[in-house]
């Protein structure tokens, strides 16, 4: 039917042709005539009238020769039209023959589908597996591939392919990644699976849940999606952190914690199937926002950075596990003028094997810092000098855990700029040092959000 379908319209396509042709031989056999008349008519219509009253031309072939400037017509060759009415006749002949045998028909089919064959006939790529009708679940036909999810401050969020982003020397400016508005700024950005449960917190302590793939996957230059398309959220309402949980995992608690320094553990087990109306996570004091939130296995260490420089490292087992609805305990104490920017937990491997710490300020500035440097201490207190914090490098952003030096660093400016380097580039320095430049902005751009893969 296809090859049918497909014969019958090049036929009405040729036959079409071959009328202008036609039109167009009768047009030079008399050229000066022709020209002539085209002159003396005052407009366009009344030319097309014209060559249909004096010579018999049909609609489509005074057209046709109306649509050719008078030089274009008197310099067409003779030659080259009968050339092409005549390659048109016999294609007209060949294709009614073929549509008045089945035959014929059945054959092109057959040569096609040895074309496809040469072309595409590859070994089977997917695998057949035997299950009974209606077992299939959308999540059985996603792939759990590695993918990186992407939040705005204004809300926007989107799901990206991981090599969506090259390695660059540590310097420079970066390439384009996710469009934000002028007023808008990256929130997080990390790696997860597509099959991984992805639970969003409110800056009003509530809770809400998707699966990563739900989260249309697009280009790294694309705007994304609002996050308010897919859950609930109140008119003022801001998502402040996002946590993902793939599905094999050893995670038992969410840790959490605001700008005020307070932290909170709940059970894992209490955000199983979350309504899409969201749920209570944190009860908070007020003035108070909900900023961070991990997954912890109970064995851990938490770790608090402050926007002046300051880190608290002490126990999860310091903090006993709460509801839902309870408020919290302090993890450290503040300065007047200063706020938590960062909550990380260090898995209980990397306390052991002392791994790093890395930070990075508004100004592009960064360092890896052992993690040796920075001792256990109780929940509650100061804690101690993580980075200097001059008008150079600007404030704290960021701070992050590092388990292994081959991964690479991804940083995202406020007005979406990207720059993707390998970790062992960054210099390692002691707590109380500047860093050094890890980024270069244009105007007045600074560091939003910091991630690895």
């Amino acid at each position: 039917e296809v090859v049918t379908r497909r014969t019958r319209f090049d036929l009405t396509e040729a036959k079409a042709r071959e009328h202008i042709l036609e039109g167009l031989k009768r047009a030079l056999d008399k050229l000066d005539a022709v020209i002539t008349t085209i002159r003396e008519s005052k407009t366009k219509e009344l030319a097309h009238r014209n060559l249909i009253k004096k010579f018999k031309f049909t609609e489509e072939q005074a057209s046709a020769i109306l649509e050719m400037r008078l030089s274009s017509l008197a310099g067409l060759e003779r030659k080259k039209i009968l050339d092409e009415l005549k390659e048109k006749q016999i294609l007209i002949a060949e294709l009614e023959s073929m549509l008045a045998s089945e035959k014929m028909i059945w054959g092109v089919v057959k040569e096609e589908l040895k074309m496809l064959k040469e072309k595409y006939g590859d070994e089977r790529r997917t695998r057949v597996l035997k299950k009974k009708v209606g077992e299939f679940s959308e999540e059985d036909l996603i792939a759990d591939e590695e993918t990186i999810l992407s939040l705005t401050r204004g809300g926007y969020i989107k799901r990206m392919k991981p090599d969506v982003y090259r390695a660059q020397s540590r310097g420079g400016k970066g390439v384009a990644g996710q469009k934000v508005k002028a007023e808008d700024v990256m929130r997080c950005c990390f790696v997860t699976t597509n099959h991984s449960d992805l639970y969003f917190f409110t800056d009003r302590g509530r809770v809400f849940q998707l699966k990563a793939y739900e989260i249309p996957e697009s280009g790294r230059a694309a705007k994304g999606q609002l996050l308010v398309n897919f859950i609930q959220v109140a008119a003022e309402e801001k998502v402040t952190a996002m946590v993902a949980i793939p599905k094999e995992h050893k995670f038992k608690y969410l840790m959490m914690a605001t700008q005020q320094g307070v932290v909170k553990k709940t059970k894992l087990s209490e955000y199983v199937n979350v309504r899409r109306s969201g749920l209570a996570a944190i009860r908070l004091r007020k003035g108070d926002v909900l900023e961070w939130v991990e997954a912890s296995t109970g064995s851990d260490e938490v770790m608090l950075a402050t926007r002046r420089g300051q880190s608290i490292r002490f126990r999860e087992a310091d903090i006993r596990p709460m509801g839902r609805t309870a408020a919290g305990v302090k993890g450290i104490t503040l300065e007047q003028d200063d706020t938590v920017i960062a909550m990380e937990i260090i898995p209980r491997q990397y306390a052991i094997t002392g791994f790093q710490v890395l930070v990075v300020t508004e100004r592009g500035y960064g360092k890896r810092t052992p993690l040796n440097l920075y001792k256990v201490q109780k929940r509650g207190g100061k804690g101690i000098k993580t980075a200097k914090i001059t008008a150079k490098n600007g404030n704290l952003v960021a701070m992050k855990i590092l388990g292994k030096e081959e991964q690479d660093l991804i940083l995202i400016s406020a007005r979406g700029q990207v720059i993707r380097m390998l970790m062992n580039t960054v210099s390692k320095q002691s707590r109380a040092t500047q860093g050094v430049t890890l980024m270069r902005f244009k105007n007045e751009d600074k560091v939003a959000s910091v991630t690895w893969v």
